[in-house]
């Protein structure tokens, strides 16, 4: 079984050399986060526990400057960022899709 949430933080980012990304600018981004696991005729996990979980991480970036925290703070990387911090928190296997703006992915 499979149980997700679904979350947005706002932020700013810049790639240095990158022809298009490289000023200052920013995005919501969408950040879903699902866990799997038997719920063996219950329940799986508390939605309110997951949500606290997920949203403890996110509070760390929204409304910051990704830079401040990652060198090259790509999609693909802001993904890896928040997976790590979500493992020290999550007993469950668990996947998370990062969305910048709309259309635009990474998933781990």
């Amino acid at each position: 079984m499979r149980l997700g949430i679904t979350e947005y933080i706002d932020c700013a980012h810049h790639l240095p050399g990158h022809p298009k990304c490289e000023q200052l600018h920013g995005h919501t981004y969408q950040v879903d986060v699902s866990i799997e696991g038997d719920h063996q005729g219950g329940m799986l996990l508390d939605f309110a526990d997951l949500k606290k979980a997920v949203r403890e991480v996110l509070a760390l970036y929204d409304h910051k400057d990704w830079n401040d925290f990652l060198k090259y703070p790509t999609v693909e990387n802001i993904c890896d960022l928040v997976h790590g911090k979500l493992k020290e928190k999550l007993t469950y296997p668990f996947k998370v899709r990062v969305w910048e703006g709309h259309g635009k992915w990474a998933e781990l």
